[in-house]
């Protein structure tokens, strides 16, 4: 599983930490650092919770893929 970036980034432009944004989808502040890092899926409603948090769509943060861009 690749690692996350676009969350990582996206939570930088909004000045959060991953605490921040732990608290605001209501999961533990390892859970934002093991989805960053690529080593936990999360569920679709998780996902979800993270987009609007971040202002953000589900593709940009989390099926951009560039294999399919060819």
């Amino acid at each position: 599983m690749p690692k996350n970036i676009a969350i990582k980034v996206a939570r930088a432009e909004k000045d959060m930490t991953q605490k921040d944004l732990a608290d605001m989808v209501g999961v533990s502040r390892q859970t934002i650092n093991a989805i960053e890092k690529g080593e936990y899926n999360p569920t679709i409603k998780l996902c979800r919770k993270i987009c609007r948090a971040l202002g953000k769509n589900l593709d940009t943060l989390f099926w951009e893929d560039e294999d399919e861009e060819e």
